[in-house]
């Protein structure tokens, strides 16, 4: 299994969409678009509501199994999720991820941004795979440390990581640039990302 399939199944297990073919919020719209709104159940479209048909389709479509999760998988997950705490640590971090560009999905993501962290971390792979695209076409031989993008209100700092167990990962944090400081946050980012493996 390569890293790509292996994240999607990482991100599926810990959304709780592990046994879905779509997302959750997809597979009720396009059933009924007025389901989420209205409150009603899936047995409700087309039938009476009825407590023990609810149950019946919880268990076929919406409940997660983890019976394909290794104990090495459980580890990794930890340990990112650790890692994403350390970086949450930093004074001024109000949000965090570790990401895998090759796929746009976060490994681990936590804190309060103000903004949707899956989609800053598919935004950013984007950032760090076009870089990479260029340094290729000017034949540059070297890898990227960070990337730090300024806004008047935050920081965002990329750490992209190039050890043999982090190879195509990324630390994506966002700093509040009122409580920030940010050489003492690149720092900690550096010190926190050595460690980071999968």
């Amino acid at each position: 299994m390569n890293r790509s399939e292996r994240t999607w199944k990482w991100w599926k297990r810990r959304e709780g969409f592990e046994t879905l073919p779509t997302p959750l919020h997809e597979f009720i719209h396009d059933r009924h678009p007025d389901s989420v709104a209205s409150g009603m159940v899936p047995n409700q479209w087309n039938s009476a509501p009825s407590t023990s048909s609810y149950r019946e389709i919880a268990s076929d479509n919406f409940m997660a199994t983890r019976d394909d999760t290794t104990e090495q998988e459980e580890r990794i997950m930890s340990s990112l999720d650790e890692a994403t705490k350390q970086l949450l640590s930093i004074e001024g971090a109000t949000g965090a991820a570790i990401v895998d560009y090759t796929s746009g999905m976060a490994l681990a993501q936590g804190g309060n941004p103000g903004f949707d962290l899956g989609v800053a971390a598919a935004g950013n792979s984007n950032v760090v795979s076009s870089k990479l695209r260029t340094m290729a076409d000017l034949g540059l031989d070297s890898t990227i440390e960070d990337v730090l993008i300024t806004l008047d209100s935050q920081y965002h700092l990329i750490n992209v990581l190039n050890s043999a167990g982090s190879k195509g990962l990324f630390v994506y944090l966002v700093l509040d640039r009122t409580y920030a400081n940010l050489a003492l946050a690149r720092h900690k980012l550096n010190n926190i990302s050595k460690v980071i493996a999968i």
